[in-house]
């Protein structure tokens, strides 16, 4: 940073501190105002015009370094220089006042921005240069966010500072007016009568009705404003079309089959998605026949004979495909059409807002059109362009079950989730495992010790974990798959068999031909929705890995709902998603299992925390089944029991959780937890453990050491006179 914007940002503290430390900000409150009203009012009517320059210059510093006190200013400008004069003075001010806030934000962080971020500013810039005056606009006519951040990030982006002032002008003009009028009333109450005149409660209801109003016509205007160059047509062929059926398209689906509503689904291959197919289901079905071979390997920590584990990997992988055949009926298409949903084999792509061309499997084409289309095409694995990698043939989570022989040396690329579950569950089949990892730990978006525990358990159980290693090239030498890594500056060679990549995933967009809608994808590949899963048109939605930010079932089950529901019913009636309380499990063992924020997030947010634990090796159950290891870690706010985040790490980690979630989302405390009786012996008394271990950090020491006097005292000891003075002669 060079010196003009420090010095730059040293008088922008210096004017702070001296109008908190001179008490300034004590006179732009309403009480102060009406205490100074006659004076202010005599002194004014002889310097109008002196009265006017000082207030426009007060309320331009006010707006121009985010001071508080600008709505005091605004019905103080109605207050004392009337509607007209009041108007325009506030509107000229605060114009100016915004424009140097912008301008300020502009030149202290913007270059900044740019050599940081310089794709997501560019990308970022391209909106403003095309909907960037309409979206001020409605931010303006809508006072939702507070305006000092309007004109801060607002400064952040390429927008210029004439069509900022201009629309910020012309905008804020309705709300200023409702504002100032409201002043003017304020302003003749000299007696509790004046409180209800009709003309203070019509200048009162205005602003309290204008944010509602303004939304209203903010709202149509936007849907006009979208919709233009559309032909909506006369008629539809369904209330809703879907686009998908993986988890998010068969709930959405479902939900308007249940209300009556006429929907069909559209699905390209296989319905049930990547969860029936290639991801929960047949991952769970491998890890469940790794952990019996682990159970067989290990038998003498049950008093066995341990023994060898032998078997087919094809067996096992016939296995797994039995396992997704006897769950595939829950997600059929004849379940689906007894339910009411026209289930349709084909592939569809975007022709309007409410129409979809559909190239059926058989070859046919037509076109559909519904009130409401939602998307929910999935996701599906991410490549790396690692030079040399496609050579390799490498498996990553959809073609990995058609393996029918087991690598002996497999290497995996990537720590996160499905890299190490997968990790672990060929280890534990009999597989020389590498797992390669750019980052510092594995499962990233858990705390330390939780990534330190899973690391141990997985080098016990003979898998290569290699940290810091940036995975740069694949060659085949003296007839060897070879990758190439880069760690500390050294170039690390590393030799295996076959290559599993799972490095995150990408959404499934192509042939939807959004492009002919105008949406354009995010970055990560997922399509940008606003709260209410829509997709920049109010009757088009997406939910599921195809939006994110969740890849999870349950997550895309979730959003189906929101989608599914304003699809059907947006018009009357709109929900925002909530995600306040999103669990998630990794399947590896131990199982890691968290919902809410971890400790890191509660760091990053500036969040004051305490962190309650306990150790799973004090459990009864987990002793008795020989599994007395991990442990519970609760995040509350200092001094209460309120639940911000829990993370479990150990065996049925997921189902102990759902305890947690269950608090959370009910705005349960530990007491409660405390307070339920639990079975004995069970995994789940863990949760009560835990509260109880919150409970003991948290007893009344001041009450206990009294109570502990009182009952010493109810025994005869701890007194000053003794026993023996009460005794009979």
């Amino acid at each position: 940073m060079n010196r003009k914007k420090w010095l730059m940002i040293l008088a922008i503290l210096v004017v702070v501190i001296a109008f908190w430390s001179s008490g300034a900000h004590d006179y732009l409150t309403l009480e102060s105002l009406k205490a100074h009203q006659q004076s202010l009012d005599a002194w004014i009517a002889g310097n109008v015009w002196l009265a006017v320059g000082g207030y426009m210059l007060v309320y331009i510093l006010v707006t121009a370094l985010s001071l508080p006190g600008a709505t005091i200013m605004t019905l103080a400008g109605g207050a004392f220089f009337g509607n007209l004069y009041g108007l325009a003075a506030v509107s000229v001010a605060s114009t100016i006042g915004a424009s140097i806030a912008f301008l300020v934000a502009r030149f202290l962080a913007r270059d900044s921005l740019r050599e940081k971020y310089a794709a997501t500013v560019a990308r970022m810039d391209r909106g403003i240069a095309k909907d960037g005056a309409f979206y001020l606009a409605t931010l303006r006519l809508v006072p939702v966010f507070p305006f000092f951040l309007i004109n801060i990030a607002m400064g952040l982006t390429g927008m210029k500072l004439r069509t900022y002032a201009l629309v910020s002008w012309i905008a804020m003009l309705p709300g200023t007016f409702v504002y100032v009028n409201a002043g003017t009333q304020l302003a003749q109450i000299e007696s509790t009568g004046d409180i209800v005149s009709a003309d203070l409660l019509l200048s009162f209801a205005l602003l309290g009705l204008f944010p509602l109003i303004a939304k209203f016509v903010v709202g149509f205007i936007r849907r006009r404003r979208v919709y233009a160059g559309w032909r909506k047509p006369e008629s539809f062929d369904y209330n809703l079309l879907v686009i998908g059926g993986g988890s998010a398209g068969l709930v959405s689906a479902y939900i308007a089959a249940a209300v009556k509503a006429k929907v069909a689904l559209i699905e390209k291959h296989k319905m049930g998605g990547d969860c029936l197919n290639t991801g929960c289901v047949p991952s769970k079905a491998l890890i469940r026949s790794a952990k019996a071979a682990d159970t067989l390997r290990h038998a003498d920590r049950y008093g066995l004979e341990a023994v060898p584990v032998k078997g087919s990997f094809k067996t096992i992988m016939d296995r797994v495909q039995k396992v997704i055949a006897k769950v595939e009926p829950h997600d059929s298409p004849e379940r689906y059409r007894k339910l009411g949903v026209e289930c349709i084999s084909g592939e569809a792509s975007f022709v309007s807002p409410w129409e979809l061309e559909v190239k059926h499997s058989d070859g046919r084409t037509e076109r559909l059109t519904a009130r409401s289309i939602v998307v929910a095409t999935g996701g599906k694995p991410a490549m790396p362009p690692i030079p040399g990698l496609k050579e390799m043939e490498p498996l990553n989570s959809d073609n990995l079950w058609s393996l029918d022989t087991q690598p002996e040396r497999l290497l995996v690329l990537g720590g996160g989730p499905i890299g190490s579950e997968l990790a672990h569950a060929f280890a534990r089949l009999g597989s020389q495992v590498v797992q390669v990892e750019m980052g510092d730990r594995l499962l990233a978006r858990e705390d330390s010790d939780v990534s330190e525990l899973v690391k141990n358990r997985f080098e016990q159980d003979g898998i290569d974990v290699r940290l810091g290693h940036a995975a740069r090239e694949f060659v085949i030498e003296d007839g060897e798959k070879v990758v190439y890594c880069e760690h500390r500056g050294e170039r690390v060679r590393i030799v295996f068999d076959q290559v599993l990549v799972a490095v995150g995933r990408a959404a499934n967009t192509d042939g939807l031909h959004l492009d002919r809608i105008g949406v354009e994808t995010l970055p990560n590949g997922t399509v940008p929705v606003d709260e209410d899963m829509s997709v920049r048109y109010p009757n088009v939605f997406a939910c599921g890995d195809v939006a994110g930010p969740y890849q999870f079932t349950h997550a895309a089950a979730h959003q189906a709902w929101y989608a599914a529901v304003n699809g059907l019913f947006g018009q009357f009636k709109r929900f925002n998603v909530d995600y306040r309380v999103m669990p998630w499990v990794t399947f590896t063992s131990p199982e890691v299992a968290r919902v809410g924020l971890s400790e890191a997030e509660a760091k990053d947010q500036g969040l004051a925390y305490e962190v309650t634990r306990y150790g799973l090796d004090d459990l009864d159950r987990a002793i008795a089944e020989s599994d007395d290891h991990g442990f519970i870690k609760v995040l509350t706010p200092p001094g209460k029991d309120k639940i911000l985040g829990a993370v479990v790490v150990g065996t049925h980690a997921g189902e102990i959780l759902a305890e947690f979630t269950l608090a959370m989302k009910h705005g349960l405390g530990l007491n409660k937890i405390l307070g339920t009786i639990h079975p004995y012996p069970t995994w789940n008394e863990s949760a009560k453990f835990a509260a109880g271990e919150w409970k003991r950090a948290h007893a009344p020491q001041g009450v206990l050491k009294l109570l502990e006097k009182l009952h010493g005292w109810r025994r005869g000891k701890d007194t000053n006179v003794s026993r023996s003075a009460y005794a009979p002669d």
